[in-house]
């Protein structure tokens, strides 16, 4: 059973470091240059600080997971790993839910502010935008999954 559970926990890691290395990668790749009639238009993640706080964040929780492979199971650190897990997924869903308002502003527009969209002109940009954020919210619900996960093993001992 201890051995079942060791593999469970490798696989979620390793899935967190693909997801969130993925949509690291995708996120730094973003950028369409276009004109629209006389207008020439460059739409890169950098533009935006929200996504360079997505792309930064998902950067520290593929770093944070592959380093966390390494650690020994039956290490004492594995209490810091449970607060280190909880800082990840807050980390992470926050910079999903702020690069996902922004790339929302960015299809739909805001009438009130004058904000116009801009995937009308710029459906690679958008596209990929659209699939680090997917990559990204996976990168959250497996981080959540880890963190339930982590809780329960550290918990565990105690109630029996």
């Amino acid at each position: 059973m201890a051995k079942t559970k060791k593999i469970c926990i490798l696989v979620l890691r390793l899935l967190a470091f693909g997801a969130t290395l993925s949509a690291a990668i995708v996120m730094a790749t973003s950028h369409q240059k276009t004109s629209f009639l006389t207008v020439s238009l460059e739409a890169k993640f950098s533009h935006t600080p929200a996504f360079k706080y997505f792309l930064i964040a998902n950067v520290i929780g593929s770093v944070y997971s592959f380093l966390v492979l390494f650690l020994p199971s039956e290490s004492q650190l594995r209490r810091l790993v449970v607060a280190l897990d909880l800082v990840m997924t807050m980390l992470l869903t926050s910079s999903v839910s702020s690069a996902l308002a922004v790339a929302y502003v960015g299809k739909k527009g805001n009438s009130h502010a004058g904000w116009l969209p801009i995937c009308g002109q710029v459906h690679k940009y958008c596209n990929q935008v659209a699939g680090a954020m997917i990559a990204g919210f996976i990168g959250v619900i497996i981080y959540m999954l880890l963190l339930l996960y982590s809780i329960h093993s550290v918990l565990n001992p105690l109630l029996v």
